[in-house]
């Protein structure tokens, strides 16, 4: 009996992703030169694509040549990136996503507003740089245990945003131990779309089948969240690249299986490992 694959509606690259990718093969074409302060989006196939595109991945702005383009990554920048590329002469190619820019204002708006700005994400991540890079003394959070020591007790002032792809029910854990420490809170729901509906997936989908595939970079905070999510809805749930790291011994057995993917894995690879889960021996 052939084996049921099931693809989760939301499974694959975000518009935000989409649309960084189109600039940046649109800017290889049109631009003599373009450089990057690291990769576009996290994930291996993209980047490679871009890199023989003809865009360069530069470390800092003095390594991009004077006439050159800067282009601005998926995840944002903090402001000094930008008054640096303009104090070089480099012309800016701004691929943020657009709710990410979003973010960024709210985050201004509430330090303006003289609250102690809070950002819910993972530290060190590209994005959650460019966030606390819009305003002074942001605090970053990534997990509830760690509000008792970076928050302090009686905090009179604070507005929250969140990465746009943290998990749901992380978030809330963490606001709820920072109410009985701020006297003023205000939250402004920063998660975006794209990532609501993943995690609204697969909450669900994992529960349904046999066993369950994620397709995305180790790299990609979005999609290993979602194997976190899937790890706790059904054990037998697994993250690969691309098809090439499917194992068959995984489906053994098994009758049913579900297939999503992070935000920034493209169609192809997606339908790569679909067609490679269609060829597998019953």
């Amino acid at each position: 009996m052939a084996r049921k694959i099931i693809v989760a509606h939301s499974a694959g690259q975000c518009f935000g992703v989409k649309r960084a990718f189109n600039i940046a093969m649109e800017a290889a074409q049109s631009e003599d030169s373009v450089a990057m302060l690291g990769d576009i989006v996290h994930n291996e196939h993209v980047v490679r694509k871009i890199d023989e595109a003809g865009v360069n991945v530069v470390p800092q702005l003095d390594r991009v040549d004077g006439a050159g383009s800067l282009l601005v990554r998926a995840h944002g920048a903090a402001p000094e990136v930008y008054e640096e590329a303009h104090s070089r002469g480099l012309k800016i190619l701004d691929a943020t996503c657009p709710l990410v820019h979003e973010i960024h204002q709210v985050a201004r708006e509430f330090a303006e507003d003289g609250f102690k700005l809070i950002v819910i994400g993972d530290h060190g991540h590209d994005e959650v740089i460019g966030i606390t890079g819009q305003v002074e003394d942001a605090i970053v959070l990534a997990a509830p245990e760690e509000v008792a020591d970076r928050v302090p007790r009686k905090l009179g002032k604070a507005g929250v945003v969140v990465q746009s792809t943290q998990n749901i029910e992380n978030v809330q854990r963490i606001i709820y131990e920072l109410l009985p420490r701020v006297r003023k809170l205000r939250y402004v729901d920063t998660i975006c779309g794209p990532t609501k509906t993943h995690q609204r997936d697969i909450r669900k989908l994992p529960a349904e089948v046999d066993v369950m595939v994620i397709v995305g970079s180790f790299t990609s905070a979005n999609t290993c969240r979602l194997t976190e999510i899937s790890k706790e809805k059904n054990p037998r749930s697994y993250q690969v690249e691309d098809a090439s790291r499917l194992e068959a011994d995984w489906f053994v057995g098994m009758e049913s299986i579900g297939v999503t993917a992070g935000a920034s894995t493209p169609d192809w690879i997606i339908d790569e490992v679909v067609s490679s889960l269609e060829s597998l021996p019953g």
